[in-house]
């Protein structure tokens, strides 16, 4: 035992590897220096522990778990992702018009929205139809939840020179109507960015300003590590940076740049070069790629075309640099996690990571949204990690296939939407959010693994209730899942570890999962150092 501990955390369940059950026989305490746990025992040990420590939380009877990690955040990006009405959770295409006009006589620049389900244009395409109540010469801009599309105004759409006659060095396009202009829909990031780069841009000071904001309400919801998968943004690290000045970071973050789609070695050269940069709370380790984009929007990569002849192609023009992108990585030791989400997409990256040496270096798929059996034998037998979102099932489909993800797919393929279990079965999950695409709350998280289902909707039909976890798999998920997808010890509550802790009022094991996700998050503990403390 140390002469002194910095912190000495008392509860009454304390979930260890041993106690995930919440064993009412379990530890009591739990002792943290130097940013590592030191001490964990009952409650007779305690008393010797707290005459050493410089600072005790009593917990009463809460629940201390293995500290939250999402392992899929936008925190950047997500600043301008969410710039204007927040348009989740509107449901009918007259209830967002009527939310944007709101917005237009509150603003005089830019009309802008994000979050827009294309469930409510029904069965037609997203298009500038949108923007009906608003004066021809508006100036608008919604990004839809997927943040791979979106819709402009023609005003905006004349102002940034879009003619629907483009050509990019990815998949991304420009829909047009059958006179060949174009309809207002703008598809994946190339396409996007021809009319986003014209919205006039916030200050760096309230940038940061916002991405505290972000990174503050994650831990306050219990999130003590996010792995943030983009550096699109020029100023993200200067973003970092800022804040550090400021003081500690909420939460601790692990960016994982991006090595888009037609990139070159040169590009992959930069990217090695930004490895191990950081500070104290947040460092680059990684590199994110992307083989496909959405099935909503046709931009996926599926095995046959969907029901309206789309998402037939990888968004690398040629996907074998794709894999040789891995290969450049792997060879560096450098962990590589690829967005994956048709079912041809998905094969192709597990057969390239499947091909490569096994030298210790792990990799992960992110999404895996539609999976049929011999894929999923086959990312099994790839012996890799996947990065999993139930939130995007249970907010964005429905059991009776009537959302427009499902009737693009067909009912077969739909059914074999986000296989969690048979993928927690096999190999290592980490669960996530992919925030700004459904909310960061980790409780709702938990809730939406267990229950297949929004929580607090118990009158919505679960969708795949068969593909649900117990709440033990999904903490396990949402914890030690990541530090496994990594190839880090951590996530568990053990002598030795890394201190990442997160402290519920209520036990996340054996709560009905509707009510976890409104119980309180009471500490957030972020290597040994309190970052939230509602106690």
């Amino acid at each position: 035992m140390p002469d002194t501990v910095d912190l000495l955390i008392l509860a009454g369940t304390i979930l260890t590897l041993e106690t995930v059950e919440g064993d009412a026989t379990g530890p009591r305490f739990v002792a943290v220096h130097d940013g590592v746990i030191v001490g964990v025992g009952g409650a007779d040990e305690a008393k010797a522990w707290r005459a050493r420590a410089e600072r005790v939380i009593d917990l009463g009877d809460a629940t201390l778990s293995a500290g939250i990690v999402d392992a899929h955040i936008h925190p950047v990006s997500g600043i301008g992702l969410t710039r204007g009405v927040d348009l989740t959770g509107v449901t009918t295409l007259e209830d967002t018009q009527q939310a944007l006009a709101r917005e237009a006589a509150a603003t005089d620049d830019w009309v802008l929205g994000w979050g827009l389900d294309p469930n409510v244009f029904g069965d037609a395409s997203p298009s500038a139809h949108l923007f009906d109540n608003l004066p021809a010469d508006r100036l608008a801009f919604v990004q839809l939840f997927d943040a791979h599309s979106a819709v402009a105004s023609r005003a905006a759409l004349e102002r940034a020179g879009v003619t629907g006659r483009e050509t990019f060095g990815d998949s991304s396009s420009i829909p047009v109507d059958a006179s060949g202009a174009p309809t207002g829909y703008l598809l994946e990031h190339s396409a996007l960015g021809l009319v986003q780069r014209l919205v006039p841009p916030l200050t760096f000071a309230d940038r940061t300003d916002a991405l505290f904001g972000i990174l503050h309400g994650m831990a306050q919801t219990g999130v003590t590590i996010g792995q943030m998968l983009d550096a699109s943004d020029p100023d993200a690290f200067d973003l970092f940076e800022a804040l550090e000045s400021r003081g500690e970071l909420p939460m601790r973050v692990r960016v994982s740049p991006m090595a888009a789609p037609g990139s070159t070695e040169a590009d992959w050269a930069r990217l090695v070069d930004l490895q191990g940069r950081g500070g104290r709370r947040w460092e680059i380790q990684g590199i994110k790629l992307m083989i496909d984009g959405t099935i909503d929007n046709g931009t996926a990569w599926l095995r046959e075309p969907d029901t309206h002849g789309e998402s037939t192609e990888s968004l690398w023009l040629k996907p074998d640099e794709y894999a040789a992108a891995i290969a450049y990585f792997h060879a560096r030791g450098i962990r590589t996690t690829t967005h994956a989400i048709g079912d041809r997409g998905i094969e192709f990256v597990a057969r390239t990571l499947h091909g490569l040496e096994r030298t210790g270096v792990t990799h992960r798929i992110e999404h895996i949204e539609t999976l049929p059996d011999d894929v999923l034998e086959l990312i099994s037998e790839a012996g890799v990690a996947v990065s999993m979102q139930p939130t995007h099932c249970t907010h964005f489909t429905r059991a009776d296939h009537t959302d427009n993800w499902s009737r693009r797919l067909g009912d077969e393929r739909a059914d074999q939407g986000w296989r969690i279990r048979d993928l927690h079965e096999r190999v290592v999950v980490a669960l996530g959010s992919d925030w700004p695409v459904a909310p960061y709350d980790a409780r709702g998280t938990l809730a939406a693994a267990v229950l297949r289902r929004p929580a607090g909707r118990d009158e919505v039909t679960p969708v795949g209730p068969d593909q649900a976890l117990t709440a033990a798999a999904a903490l396990d998920a949402h914890t030690r899942g990541w530090w496994r997808s990594v190839g880090e010890a951590g996530g568990t509550i053990e002598i030795g570890m890394p201190a990442y802790l997160t402290a519920f009022a209520a036990n996340p094991l054996t709560a009905e999962p509707d009510a976890f996700a409104e119980t309180e998050v009471l500490l957030t503990v972020v290597g040994g150092e309190v970052s939230v403390d509602r106690t």
